[in-house]
């Protein structure tokens, strides 16, 4: 197992189990470096998103690196002010300029429209599918999910959808998996994305994590990565340091007992972000 080893999304596309996730990395020569060096430690999967506000470093940063576009993933993220039919068209053609790109290889809804904003929360998600879908068939994107989406947001749109979500991507880490909205996710045919596999920074310091890292002669890093990994979660982490990101590859020489998986799956709510559908701030939404 390897970073380019891949699954297979349910329309047949490979995604590398592993991604470099590019939340809070600040827009200019941060962001740039940060993904020109991941993938020249060897990712092949990198994520963003339109309100990281660093799409175009992140397409800067793909072409500094050399390598080529068709042996890279790239994923990007659909915003909430931009929700409906032809505002979704609009928002993905301003993602792939700033990319600099000719396709997106997964595009998200970012979070989804809930009841507390507003009534007709079904139906503006179900607009902005049709978008997303109209996009996949134009051959704008190869493959569309969403992402925080809990089962009773995703429950009406994959009754109406024509082509099904292939990937939910949640916070997912030790101390807050969302083992519901991951089940259910599953059973629906996608693959569970995991946003902040290291919980924020804040899991690291746990007392758990640590005791099975040094079990290991490994940091609290690769124990949550590889925790995800055999979770079977595709894990997303991030660094700007490029000591760390390229030490945050090193999780496939060693393997989580089941006993510590079983400690790590007991842990209590560590990391948690605070957001949340259904109860974060509106303006978060």
């Amino acid at each position: 197992m390897n970073l380019t080893d891949t699954y297979t999304l349910s329309n047949g596309v490979q995604i590398p189990i592993v991604g470099f996730g590019t939340w809070q990395s600040p827009d200019g020569e941060i962001a740039q470096n940060a993904v020109r060096v991941a993938l020249e430690s060897g990712y092949r999967h990198i994520d963003t998103a339109a309100a990281y506000g660093n799409e175009e470093s992140v397409g800067a940063g793909i072409r500094l690196s050399g390598v080529r576009r068709e042996d890279i993933f790239l994923t990007t993220k659909h915003w909430i002010t931009d929700r409906g039919y032809e505002k979704t068209i609009a928002a993905c053609e301003e993602s792939l300029r700033r990319l600099g790109t000719d396709y997106i290889d997964l595009y998200l809804i970012h979070w989804p429209c809930v009841e507390k904003i507003r009534a007709d929360w079904a139906e503006i998600n179900l607009s902005t599918w049709r978008g997303f879908e109209k996009l996949y068939r134009d051959g704008k994107v190869r493959a569309i999910g969403v992402s925080n989406f809990l089962e009773k947001q995703l429950a009406p749109l994959i009754e109406a959808a024509e082509v099904k979500p292939m990937v939910n991507q949640i916070e997912f880490h030790p101390g807050y998996t969302q083992p519901e909205t991951a089940a259910y996710s599953r059973k629906q045919g996608m693959i569970v994305e995991a946003w902040s596999p290291l919980g924020c920074g804040t899991v690291l310091g746990d007392p758990v994590v640590n005791a099975i890292a040094e079990a290991h002669g490994k940091t609290a890093a690769h124990v949550c990565i590889r925790y995800a990994i055999q979770k079977n979660a595709l894990p997303l982490p991030k660094s700007v340091t490029p000591s760390r990101i390229l030490d945050n590859t090193k999780v496939f020489d060693f393997s989580l007992t089941d006993e510590e998986m079983s400690r790590l799956d007991a842990m209590t709510r560590t990391g948690y972000s605070g957001f949340y559908p259904d109860d974060a701030p509106a303006d978060a939404l």
